[in-house]
């Protein structure tokens, strides 16, 4: 296991001074292990009851190793060597940063969005086998994609049974009807873990396992790193990380996760979903910012933000001011960061293990899907791309017409301790150059800025969005596209479902009284083109005007 180690300033080195005696003194640390669902107060008792087996994921998860490399070595030798995994939220963010870290392919379907699918499906089919993973087993956007692969794999001549492989909590209805349907394989996964506490269960093992990751050195550092924290002392790095996290005063609420030369793939994507699920709501919570280490949130000195650093082992870093460092492996990372989010927790006085608001975009969406209303008509139109605003859009903006004034009109509604989310609805794959939007708007607003790519980030982000504190304005992006797919015995397709998916987030967060701008592209490349373009400009004014 690589060294665990951490080093904090200001802000984050007093909230350490203040907490640790307590955290010490109570014991939270070996509470923790010991699966004491008492410690985050009587309201959460109920839930953590049930979702503590985290604490012991990589010992309970053993006995699963030599089945998922059996199968692995088995499905080589039929000439399957491409893993698809189709997943979202918990169920895919952990094998993606698994399977990049160790360098191994593995085709991460996180999406509705017909052109990821299609482009998903078109890629070497008979080489492929999937990985269907959802907790509850009623995951809509992953049995949409089971539908569809199923299908094509038949319409292929290829047996689709052989190549469907199945994650999900014992008893769920995945289970039964995966095992009635005779798919290669089911694994069921440790129904006392929360998705997104469930990096190192079958959640994460087997589809990284079958792409070729050494999983069982990752249960072999995890298990170090859970005997480090399972230590009640004020060096545990667990209880110092949850300390710096939720006990600033006054709270830092924005937490800027930067990669700075740990070696960890994405390790950032996957700690945001942990941080925002767990801790977003009450009207409270922590806002992760998934950002470089030289970005303006680092820079800005906002007595909002903390940044934590990822780093590597070896590195000598000098902090700034309210900056934490730390440094791990992997899988020692990654359980010390979900310790640490549920000491934050208690610090906070919510409970870390439920996520009450993720439900209703899903509702609304449903909603959306089953009465299929006609799309709310544009404010106006400006080139390639169709605007839509609320009451809070202005009629100065409306009047001069455009995607700029727009822009411009929804980061005027941000407040100073305020931040902007943008929610890309499209192939997060082909247009991966939007996210340079995020520091462009950073430097424009002055603020934090998320950038999460939809639908996969309602099941991440979402729950602070609606649960946090009301402070967030949203840039939502959708796409048109060239071609839609039908979703094989369902009454909607996927450009349908994604449209639903969008619009059913949207209606929630006007409703929690957010501002939400909505920008449609009626074509991709064009409208990217054009939407970088605007944030470009809007840069480079703002930094204008702070030159002059």
């Amino acid at each position: 296991m690589s060294t665990l180690s951490y080093d904090a300033t200001g802000a984050a080195r007093k909230a350490l001074e203040q907490h640790l005696p307590a955290l010490v003194e109570d014991r939270v640390a070996t509470r923790i292990f010991a699966e004491d669902h008492t410690l985050w107060g009587p309201d959460a008792e109920a839930e953590s009851a049930i979702r503590l087996g985290w604490v012991e994921a990589a010992t309970v998860s053993r006995p699963l190793v030599d089945g998922i490399l059996e199968l692995r070595d088995a499905l080589k030798a039929e000439g399957v060597t491409r893993i698809v995994l189709c997943g979202m939220g918990g169920s895919s963010l952990a094998p993606e940063v698994i399977a990049g870290t160790a360098g191994v392919e593995l085709t991460v379907l996180d999406s509705t969005d017909p052109e990821q699918v299609g482009a998903a499906l078109a890629d070497r089919l008979a080489e492929t086998a999937i990985v269907v993973s959802s907790k509850s087993g009623s995951t809509l956007e992953t049995d949409s994609q089971r539908r569809i692969f199923e299908h094509a794999f038949t319409e292929a001549g290829l047996d689709a049974k052989s190549r469907i492989i199945v994650v999900t909590d014992p008893g769920s209805p995945l289970d039964k009807a995966s095992r009635d349907a005779g798919y290669r394989a089911v694994f069921n996964a440790d129904p006392n873990v929360g998705g997104r506490y469930s990096a190192l269960t079958a959640f994460g093992l087997v589809p990284s396992g079958l792409a070729g990751v050494d999983i069982a050195a990752l249960l072999d550092e995890a298990e170090e790193a859970a005997e480090i924290l399972n230590e009640d002392a004020p060096e545990n790095i667990g209880l110092v990380l949850g300390a710096a996290l939720g006990g600033t005063n006054p709270l830092r609420n924005k937490i800027v996760i930067a990669e700075d030369g740990s070696g960890i793939v994405g390790f950032a994507d996957w700690a945001e979903q942990l941080i925002a699920e767990s801790t977003g709501k009450l009207g409270t919570g922590i806002l992760p910012v998934v950002a470089g280490p030289n970005a303006p949130e680092v820079t800005s000195g906002a007595e909002d933000v903390l940044v934590v650093r990822l780093v590597s082992t070896n590195a000598d870093v000098e902090l700034g001011e309210n900056e934490v460092a730390i440094a791990g492996g992997l899988a020692s990372q990654m359980m010390v960061w979900e310790f640490a989010t549920a000491v934050a927790g208690r610090l906070l006085g919510i409970n870390p293990f439920d996520q009450p608001d993720v439900e209703a975009a899903k509702v609304a969406a449903r909603g959306l899907l089953d009465a299929q209303p006609e799309p709310t008509p544009a404010s106006f139109v400006d080139g390639a791309i169709e605007v839509r605003g609320g009451e809070w859009l202005g009629e100065a903006a409306r009047a001069e017409a455009t995607a700029t004034a727009a822009v411009s009109e929804l980061l005027a509604q941000l407040g100073g301790d305020g931040y902007l989310s943008v929610q890309a609805y499209f192939d997060r794959l082909a247009y991966a150059q939007l996210e340079g939007v995020r520091d462009e708007l950073a430097a424009v607003s002055g603020r934090p800025v998320t950038f999460g790519w939809g639908p996969r980030f309602l099941h991440s982000t979402g729950q602070f969005h609606k649960g946090g504190p009301a402070i967030g304005v949203f840039l939502q992006v959708t796409a048109a596209s060239a071609q839609d797919l039908a979703i094989p015995e369902r009454p909607f397709t996927f450009g349908e479902l994604i449209a639903a998916q969008a619009a059913g987030d949207a209606q929630v967060l006007s409703e929690h009284g957010r501002p939400v701008l909505r920008l449609h592209l009626t074509d991709r490349a064009a409208g990217v083109a054009q939407l970088q373009e605007i944030v470009s400009s809007l840069a480079s004014k703002a930094a204008s005007a702070t030159e002059s």
